[in-house]
């Protein structure tokens, strides 16, 4: 396991119950299956760092996302809702 995301065969820290690695995980982020995509995107977003999540996703893919992740962000869901509506209000992110 990382903290490093630049290494692609390591699994990331957030991940430390499944076996993905970063390479992989970027490319099943981005993959066809929206419902894998999905899962994959609420875990991260309640497991990592929000300055690492920024190396596999978008703000953007991110605020497209929030309203199908529902309860799968747990406590962290506040915390994304806050900083997506703060972005739109500043104008980074289109309302």
């Amino acid at each position: 396991m990382t903290t490093d995301m630049s290494q692609g065969e390591r699994r990331p820290y957030f991940f430390w119950d499944e076996d993905v690695s970063i390479d992989e995980l970027r490319s099943r982020l981005h993959g066809g299956d929206s419902a894998e995509r999905l899962r994959l995107l609420g875990k991260m977003l309640r497991e990592a760092r929000d300055i690492d999540v920024w190396h596999f996703v978008t703000p953007e893919d991110v605020a497209r996302a929030l309203p199908e992740l529902g309860r799968r962000l747990g406590k962290r869901r506040p915390f994304w809702e806050f900083l997506i509506q703060g972005w739109r209000e500043d104008g980074i992110l289109a309302a």
